[in-house]
């Protein structure tokens, strides 16, 4: 197993090696953990809520149309893994005229300050509400466990230390082995597995709190049969992919089995097409606007810009979207055409 040395955020390398998903716990959420930081994870990389507020806006479309198939006008927003409340603020202000909206935060950090006095904050999600609850680029920070098949055909638990150097642990047994044969089958000496079954009851969890509503996952995905056969665990620090190092120095990530995840009646889709059901286009505007308009249409070009980055292939385009209907009828998919 190739390992990355590196020192440890405390100037400590000599702590006995970990399973990965314990070593992640710690250094993401632990005292001083990369989560707990004052600047928080947008302060390290950018995702969809930092590139546009178009995608709060969408959003907020998908939270209307979810209090139409509930019949109310009153409705919760449930965002688990809130960061600083970015996304809450930004669908607060997005949200239609009309619409009673409770929202919930849902973070391990502390309550940012100078967060709207209208969002409760909590560290796990309020049960029993009806509305959406809605997961950007969570399930991808929920630690799992690494597994690596070894040249005798045994798959081990891979152990790291504090450095981020790693040695063969224990054969995975048990439910986890259950979930590896299943969802993601060894492809031969030398190939890596990220054991998602964390995230699989995380996920239920969670879904399990809505009396009725929609529940939504994002985050960069794989399906079972286009697996990387060498697991996708990374890290970021600064705005830069960094070696997944276990200190407490940056974030670490690794993409998620959404198909594992999903539940009985679950639709699975990607962000390109989520965002064009929910009104977000990269279409360029008519040239006939620049003549008739033109501060129009500068607006809808910058617009269309940021559309275009939230919808590329190779970029925020390829996330996953996971959609749970709980108690909801008359449509054939969890995620409408909702565009204005």
């Amino acid at each position: 197993m190739q390992g990355t040395r590196r020192g440890a955020a405390d100037g400590r390398c000599d702590a006995g090696p970990l399973r990965w998903r314990t070593a992640a716990e710690r250094a993401l959420y632990g005292p001083g953990g990369f989560y707990l930081r004052p600047e928080g994870p947008a302060g390290h990389f950018r995702t969809s809520v930092h590139a546009s507020p178009l995608f709060a806006a969408a959003v907020a479309r998908l939270l209307a149309d979810t209090a139409g198939r509930l019949d109310t006008d009153e409705v919760a927003l449930v965002d688990i893994g809130a960061g600083r409340g970015e996304l809450l603020s930004g669908i607060l202000a997005a949200v239609p005229d009309g619409l009673a909206v409770r929202p919930y935060g849902v973070e391990r950090a502390p309550r940012p300050s100078g967060l709207d006095p209208r969002i409760a904050w909590r560290t796990e999600p309020p049960a029993g509400v009806s509305g959406l609850l809605f997961a950007n680029e969570w399930l991808d920070n929920v630690p799992v466990d690494i597994a690596e098949t070894g040249p005798d055909g045994v798959v081990r638990y891979v152990l790291v230390r504090p450095d981020g150097s790693e040695e063969p642990g224990d054969p995975v047994e048990g439910p986890d082995a259950e979930w590896l044969a299943r969802w993601w089958p060894s492809a031969g000496p030398g190939t890596r597995a990220e054991i998602g079954r964390p995230r699989d009851e995380a996920w239920a969890a969670a879904v399990a709190t809505l009396e009725r509503g929609l529940a939504v996952a994002v985050d960069y995905a794989h399906v079972r049969d286009a697996r990387p056969p060498f697991g996708t665990l990374t890290g970021f620090r600064a705005g830069r992919e960094v070696p997944p190092v276990p200190d407490g120095s940056s974030d670490l990530t690794a993409h998620v089995a959404l198909d594992a995840c999903a539940l009985p009646g679950a639709e699975l889709l990607g962000q390109r097409e989520a965002l064009h059901r929910l009104g977000v286009s990269g279409a360029r505007p008519p040239l006939s606007l620049a003549t008739t308009d033109p501060a129009a249409y500068v607006r809808a070009l910058a617009a269309a810009g940021e559309a275009a980055e939230l919808t590329a292939r190779g970029g925020l385009g390829d996330f996953g979207w996971l959609m749970q209907s709980v108690g909801l009828e008359g449509t054939t998919g969890a995620l409408r055409d909702c565009r204005p």
